[in-house]
């Protein structure tokens, strides 16, 4: 319980410096910032496999599955690439969500900061019961497995161009809760109107990106679930890959035109991760051929992407 006490500590303190520190003033996050935070939060969370492969080899944390210090570090390894992975398909969405409800790019460090404090506490709910679920019944990673495979053909036929957050059921179900303004006041999330109290689209704009998170994290914590059942390997690398999701954000959301064949790298990995987990039982995939897969299929995806032509070439967003 100490190591997590720690690592979580850990957690809070960064944050609390990224927003009344580093980002006390909102400002425009230009690309050369966020190549320089996404290279820092990859090396850090490269950097704390170090961390876990002396906690396993010292026997400092438990180890209810039994991993070897390599093994464990191979684990962690491959649970991070696949977060990180999946995000991808987040950030789409979130740019579509700031894009809708027009947020100013000044702003959007701050939404981004409250979402992902947000989807931390959920994302540590499920990993959770995630385990709990896995540790208590064997079968339910059959039905992981599954609902990947599900997931990975849904990516297949699905067209993130089709998402319209103001015609979505949250947003409805959001109008239905409180009054919406659609006009910004500065960074406030609510402003009062003729005595009225009402959201601003800077506050829908959190609400439905945390909503959609909580979606995205059902298809990553079991994907991360069919690598390995360790609570702490799950949650350290879920959450390092997740705090890095803003300055990733910023440093491809103005390049996702450019990389329209990366959603079929991910049905790839989700396909092969479902896969995994129906077999486990029967059949062990060694780690390096998982971590094989997801770099194939993500460079895969990014180098056609660049050598085959788009017909329809849209224009990219400069700083």
């Amino acid at each position: 319980m100490i190591v997590w006490g720690i690592f979580i500590a850990f957690i809070i303190l960064f944050l609390a410096l990224d927003l009344g520190v580093f980002n006390r003033n909102p400002h425009v996050i230009k690309t050369k910032e966020a190549a320089i935070w996404t290279a820092i939060w990859v090396t850090v969370a490269l950097s704390f496999s170090g961390i876990i492969y002396w906690l396993f080899s010292d026997g400092l944390i438990e180890n209810p599955t039994g991993l070897s210090p390599n093994t464990a570090v191979l684990k962690y390894i491959t649970g991070y690439l696949i977060e990180l992975s999946l995000s991808i398909d987040n950030v789409f969405v979130i740019a579509v969500i700031f894009s809708s409800f027009a947020i100013p790019k000044k702003y959007q460090h701050e939404v981004l900061f409250w979402g992902i404090l947000g989807a931390i506490v959920f994302r540590a709910l499920m990993i959770f019961f995630g385990v709990a679920l896995i540790n208590k019944f064997d079968w339910i990673i059959y039905v992981f497995g599954a609902f990947l495979l599900i997931t990975a053909f849904r990516m297949l036929l699905h067209k993130e161009s089709e998402f319209d957050p103001k015609k979505s059921k949250m947003f409805r179900f959001l109008k239905k809760l409180f009054p919406i303004s659609y006009k910004m006041e500065g960074d406030k999330f609510f402003i009062k109107r003729m005595g009225v109290r009402a959201a601003t689209p800077l506050f829908v704009a959190l609400i439905i990106i945390e909503l959609t998170d909580i979606l995205f994290a059902l298809d990553s914590i079991p994907a991360i679930l069919a690598i390995t059942a360790d609570p702490f390997i799950v949650f350290s690398s879920n959450i390092l890959a997740i705090l890095g999701l803003r300055s990733m954000y910023f440093l491809i959301s103005r390049m996702l035109t450019k990389f329209r064949f990366i959603n079929y790298s991910l049905v790839v990995i989700l396909a092969f991760v479902g896969v995994k987990m129906i077999l486990s039982h029967n059949v062990e995939i060694p780690e390096w051929l998982s971590l094989t897969v997801i770099g194939v299929s993500l460079s895969g995806g990014i180098i056609a992407s660049l050598l085959i032509p788009d017909p329809n070439p849209q224009q990219t967003e400069e700083d």
